[in-house]
């Protein structure tokens, strides 16, 4: 059993909590592409409540920007968990990069294509 999981209860959820923040602040001081995903959100969510669509389909158009969040949150952790074990060039480290990037791809792809769907 690992040391680091010792706490239970509403201490492990108020532990949790502090961890996602000190997570979300990271990402935003330390990586510029969170912080341009960020300011999407900001335009387009409010923007969502503005057009005249359905709940469902607001809901699917506000999900898909979260979920770039979600994607270029993982995408910076692979990343920094790399960086972390060597800066060194190797096909694998690169493949792992790569692999997160194209992920994030998928993604704003994604909000792409649901935005246009919803709106044309």
């Amino acid at each position: 059993m690992s040391p680091f999981k010792g706490q239970t209860g509403l201490k492990r959820i108020l532990n949790a909590a502090g961890y996602s923040f000190d997570g979300l602040r990271a990402a935003f001081t330390g990586e510029a592409a969170f912080r341009q995903l960020v300011l999407l959100n900001v335009i387009l969510i409010p923007l969502s409540f503005l057009l005249n669509v359905s709940r469902v389909e607001r809901a699917l158009l506000i999900a898909v920007c979260l979920l770039a969040l979600i994607v270029e949150l993982l995408n910076s952790a692979v990343e920094a968990a790399i960086d972390r074990i060597s800066l060194d060039r190797h096909p694998l480290s690169k493949n792992a990069k790569d692999m997160g990037s194209a992920a994030q791809f998928v993604a704003l792809s994604m909000i792409t294509i649901v935005w246009a769907v919803i709106l044309i």
